[in-house]
């Protein structure tokens, strides 16, 4: 099954810029881009959702394209969504502009990457396994851990009906698909101990129950950032990059 639809994001945006900077490092398995089409398996009860997305209109007047292909198809407005949220299409940089351009430094770089959103992760569990991923480490080494999950955990979808040229690309890894994980499969793919704990533990109090990750969006920024340093694995480098990439701090002023 396969919908199609517009979208048009609040100007001026570009896919390119805030797929570039949604993704990091070409290496993400998760977020692909092939230089026109951004494409993200979404996992859904009635299994994975492959999304389409190209940009159709210029900057100042932007409109994007969507495709979705699933087995089920959910409604329109939850795709929507889970757009929104990933590429921050109804975010307005109107006000940063108008700072941007009086300040000689930092006008000419807003004027370069004009455009470009202040992406986020499409949810609070993905934006803690990315910061507890990356930590201490590269961010390159921290992406390339993270694909070696979605692959072994995340569920996949084939991209090609050609048998003999089949691509399999896979969603983001839920917490449920982690929480029954064995910690020496996690340690195998380069995972420390520590790290493991930390992932293993949140994914097992989120599926049981014990943990609602979502609360946090209701919260003001200083209560969430306790919050989030209670978890296990937390500091506070990490819980200020989940307030930024998973609750979207800098873009709540700007919000329609």
């Amino acid at each position: 099954m396969e919908i199609t639809f517009s979208l048009d994001p609040i100007p001026p945006f570009r896919l390119d810029l805030t797929v570039w900077v949604l993704r990091r490092r070409p290496d993400n398995a998760w977020d692909r881009w092939d230089g026109k089409t951004y494409r993200r398996v979404l996992s859904t009860p009635d299994g994975p959702l492959e999304l389409a997305v190209i940009q159709t209109g210029p900057p100042d007047t932007p409109a994007i394209q969507v495709s979705a292909t699933g087995d089920r198809m959910p409604a329109e407005a939850v795709i929507t969504a889970a757009l929104n949220r990933l590429l921050g299409l109804r975010v307005d940089l109107t006000a940063f502009y108008e700072l941007a351009a009086a300040d000689p430094k930092l006008g000419p770089l807003a004027q370069r990457f004009r455009g470009v959103k202040p992406p986020r992760f499409l949810n609070l569990f993905e934006a803690l396994v990315n910061g507890i991923a990356c930590q201490q480490i590269t961010l390159t080494q921290g992406i390339r851990l993270q694909n070696r999950l979605a692959e072994k955990y995340g569920m996949a979808r084939v991209e090609s009906v050609e048998v003999e040229s089949a691509e399999s690309a896979h969603a983001f890894h839920r917490p449920e698909d982690l929480a029954a994980a064995e910690p020496a499969a996690l340690q195998a793919m380069g995972f420390s101990r520590q790290k493991v704990l930390a992932l293993l533990t949140m994914a097992c109090d989120i599926t049981e129950g014990r943990l609602d990750l979502e609360a946090l969006e209701t919260m003001g920024d200083e209560a969430a950032l306790a919050h989030l340093m209670e978890l296990r694995g937390v500091g506070r480098w990490t819980a200020e990059y989940i307030q930024l990439r998973g609750l979207g701090a800098t873009a709540r002023f700007s919000r329609r």
